[in-house]
């Protein structure tokens, strides 16, 4: 069976900001579901229900993770359609979700802790670089 649009949020806790990110998401016909925290150690091709993905156990070692920040999840939403799904989000949240990204090829195989930790990475460098832009 193919896989349809979707959309995975993880780390929302205000239930206004969620049925906000639910209703645009809803205008725009993409179903949407909330990860829970523990969430974290799973592939995100397992998330999205990806075939060949199994459920992996937390490992023992592993230390807590907590990611402080809502991230978006978008899978199998392209070029105009996304940045249709994109524009009906900024208009329905503010300040609009900081953390979005869309499922690839080489991001299933990461664990959404692995994804997390990128897109924070990313942030922070993108902030840095505005920021000597501005010196």
């Amino acid at each position: 069976m193919k896989r349809k649009e979707q959309a995975l949020l993880y780390g929302f806790n205000d239930e206004e900001r969620i049925r906000a990110v639910r209703k645009a998401l809803d205008r725009t016909s993409v179903p949407s579901r909330i990860l829970p925290p523990e969430a974290h150690h799973q592939k995100v091709g397992y998330l999205i229900g990806m075939k060949g993905f199994r459920v992996t156990p937390p490992d023992e070692d592993e230390e807590d993770f907590v990611f402080p920040h809502e991230v978006l999840i978008l899978d199998k939403i392209k070029g105009k359609r996304l940045d249709e799904v994109l524009a009906a989000l900024a208009a329905a949240v503010s300040p609009g979700v900081q953390y979005k990204t869309v499922v690839t090829p080489f991001n299933t195989f990461w664990t959404l802790r692995r994804l997390c930790e990128t897109m924070q990475k990313e942030h922070g460098a993108l902030a840095e670089r505005d920021s000597k832009k501005e010196d």
